[in-house]
């Protein structure tokens, strides 16, 4: 224990330990050994977190203007800034990211505050019409209370950004929970809280080994509103714990994102599309776009295209800098990944490069896999999270739409062709929150994020992003002074 770095937990402005005392370790997926030590929370952590950001929001930070909340919100960006090559590093020894993603992902963090920060002296009502004479009505927008965001393993601190920047905007407070398989960068990131001077408890972060510490938060009756990513299966229940208490819920779930290739389609360019999409990150991403939809006229060249440079894809240390892909995060996720290339190959798949792991590197790394597969194989249909494009061909329009929307999914999909018309005919088909066409992995603090069916509830970021974290209030105010008749309405 002696060796590991040690980190604590924050709970109303202070580092803390679990009240058991008790932690556990963060296991570094490229080495396979333990690096960090983290706080054991459980529910007395929880309530200790909820009840401190219900003071806060109470407190010095309900009563500061969107103007004052904008300016801690600059800080913080700066001060992420600052400390993007520490907090990048955490990210690594936690999820075995490539470094030089996860830097540039940091480096590029403070937008999402400094966007957020511009709309926090924004947050306006209006003046609504009335048809009573002796009326005025306005509404105002109001921050929801105590927000609790229970985030993944993949991208802990972006995802966490998603909901943290706007609802600090909105003057909300919050509890963060991170997942048990990735806590330390989250733990390191609350050290900065308070120098960007953010009043104690608005910002908490509790961590645990079990997964009842994050579903005492998500139903607990002193939170005003859940946010939560992960998978499909999680959310629903987050979501029911939320409902439980009448919540509110922002969920942005798994997805199967379809990439579909016409034959006039730059195939270079859609190449490496692919890549980007279903092979950085180790595949580890809710829209990785991992279901290939090609016409058959090109299957045999884009499939080729892609194994080959598949094949070229350096497997190694996360942190070097000539490393393109480091190993999946984790012990049980790896046993996942496994399972579906053995599913896939009983079910006849036909493996262009990969479908193994490659012990030779040691850890949980698995080769970058291309297969050619059945609509209604198991590895097309379900969300592996990990680096294996699953492809299918089309004949026509109408196919690949249909293909491309036959999954209970919908985060996210792609559109490659040359044809303008045809590009943007079927992205507006295609159902699924975010459709690139000729590009895959593209975010901004200024578009929405978010999915249809099962890939969620709700939008992040952009404008709208704000509006999860607000309520509206109606009020109307009697201009005479005078009375009434009691017994009617208006």
């Amino acid at each position: 224990m002696a060796d590991l770095e040690q980190f604590r937990m924050l709970i109303g402005g202070k580092p803390v330990d679990a009240v058991s005392g008790r932690t556990f370790e963060s296991q570094n997926p490229y080495t396979g050994q333990p690096w960090a030590s983290i706080p054991d929370g459980g529910p007395e952590d929880v309530d200790a977190a909820v009840a401190a950001a219900r003071a806060a929001f109470d407190g010095e930070w309900g009563q500061m203007t969107g103007f004052a909340r904008a300016a801690c919100l600059r800080r913080l960006a700066d001060l992420i800034g600052a400390n993007a090559e520490e907090l990048a590093r955490q990210e690594v020894s936690d999820s075995g990211k490539l470094y030089r993603e996860m830097l540039g992902q940091l480096n590029g963090l403070g937008g999402w505050y400094q966007y957020f920060a511009g709309l926090a002296d924004k947050i306006e009502g209006q003046q609504i019409p009335s048809p009573n004479p002796n009326y005025l009505v306005y509404t105002r927008r109001e921050p929801v209370g105590v927000v609790a965001a229970i985030t993944p393993w993949n991208s802990p601190l972006l995802l966490m950004t998603f909901k943290l920047a706007p609802l600090l905007a909105a003057g909300c407070t919050v509890v963060v929970k991170p997942s048990e398989h990735a806590p330390a960068s989250t733990l390191g990131f609350a050290e900065l809280i308070e120098q960007a001077g953010i009043p104690g408890g608005v910002v908490n972060v509790v961590t645990g080994l079990s997964r009842d510490t994050g579903a005492h938060l998500a139903g607990h009756p002193g939170v005003d509103k859940v946010a939560f990513t992960g998978s499909t299966a999680t959310g629903k229940a987050v979501g029911r714990a939320a409902m439980d208490n009448l919540n509110a819920v922002t969920l942005e779930l798994g997805g199967k994102s379809p990439q579909v290739v016409f034959p006039d389609a730059d195939l270079q360019a859609a190449a490496n599309g692919l890549v980007a999409g279903v092979f950085a990150a180790t595949g580890q991403t809710c829209m990785a776009g991992s279901r290939l939809v090609v016409h058959a006229d090109v299957h045999d060249e884009l499939v080729r295209l892609v194994a080959e440079r598949a094949a070229s894809i350096k497997l190694g240390d996360p942190m070097a800098a000539e490393t393109e892909m480091g190993p999946v995060a984790n012990q049980p996720q790896y046993e996942k990944v496994l399972g579906y290339l053995d599913k896939a190959r009983e079910e006849g798949a036909t493996i262009a490069y990969g479908g193994v792991s490659k012990e030779s590197l040691g850890s949980y790394f698995v080769q970058p896999t291309v297969l050619t597969v059945k609509p209604t194989d198991t590895v097309y249909r379900e969300e592996v999270f990990g680096p294996v494009l699953s492809a299918v061909t089309f004949t026509d329009e109408d196919e690949a739409i249909k293909l491309a929307n036959d999954t209970p999914y919908g985060l996210a999909g792609a559109v490659w062709t040359k044809d303008i018309h045809r590009g943007h005919r079927v992205a507006g088909k295609i159902k699924a929150g975010t459709v690139w066409i000729n590009a895959y992995r593209v975010l901004s603090p200024s578009v929405p994020f978010g999915g249809f069916k099962a890939s969620g509830l709700g939008r992040e970021n952009g404008i709208h992003g704000i509006d999860a974290y607000l309520e509206t209030k109606a009020v109307w105010v009697e201009l005479t002074g005078g009375t009434r008749d009691p017994f009617t309405l208006g």
